[in-house]
């Protein structure tokens, strides 16, 4: 099992971690800063350092309990052995800012309709792509979204992650705003939820900034009707 240490703070940059498993240039650590793709959000890239040498980070993966770190190459190292990490901040910043947009662009839909709409979404370094159900949305609504987001940001609401008891959060309505997501608390005794304090709370497992301001300024880069009910916008941040 791979203890998460961006759940405790999503601003750590670096670690030290015993290897639990190696193979080649795949390796899992008892403990990991290095978020793994899932949720809609990438991973995080970087570099582990061993002996005095340095390995890049291609890519991260959850199996189950454990967090496999791909390197750029095999690492000369045993089981039990200690490695040092360094996440890119740079990155990692960017992803977090992105994904605490679409919470707060979720969270006004939630409260201004009464229903979710966002069906899907996916983060990107350098922007995200959100799909909403929302026969009535239109490029002009779409800006209005995003200028009612702006203005909330811009208001300085805490963002909270906690973890609550599974049989309290299927007693909170609207928590997970997919049928996945409702199935997936099910199965969990206990359910990471991130909040967005006075507009929104949802599960989730994903990074976040610790304030709508820090997010920065969101602009409609694209919108994209796919179909009667369906449809996409593109986003992007300005500091």
């Amino acid at each position: 099992m791979t203890e998460k240490l961006y759940w405790n703070d999503a601003y750590a940059k670096e670690f030290s971690a015993k290897i639990t498993k190696i193979n080649g240039n795949e390796v899992v650590l008892d403990k990991t800063l290095f978020y793994p793709t899932g949720g809609g959000q990438p991973n995080d890239t970087g570099k582990i350092i061993y002996n005095g040498s340095e390995y890049m980070v291609v890519d991260v993966k959850s199996n189950d309990d454990e967090i496999i770190h791909v390197l750029d190459r095999n690492l000369d190292a045993h089981v039990g052995d200690t490695i040092n990490g360094v996440i890119d901040w740079d990155r990692r910043y960017k992803l977090m800012r992105l994904h605490s947009a679409i919470h707060l662009i979720d969270g006004i839909l939630e409260n201004k309709y009464k229903s979710s709409m966002i069906t899907g979404g996916q983060i990107y370094e350098d922007r995200a792509r959100i799909d909403i159900d929302m026969q009535e949305l239109n490029k002009e609504k779409a800006e209005e979204l995003i200028s009612e987001a702006n203005k909330v940001a811009k208001e300085g609401h805490e963002i909270q992650a906690r973890f609550i008891p599974r049989d309290e959060a299927l007693k909170i309505e609207g928590l997970a705003r997919t049928e996945t997501g409702r199935e997936l608390i099910k199965k969990l005794d206990v359910v990471r939820v991130v909040e967005i304090k006075g507009l929104d709370m949802q599960s989730d497992g994903g990074t976040h900034v610790k304030n709508t301001n820090e997010i920065g300024t969101i602009k409609l880069s694209k919108f994209e009707n796919k179909g009667k009910h369906s449809k996409r916008i593109e986003i992007i941040l300005e500091d």
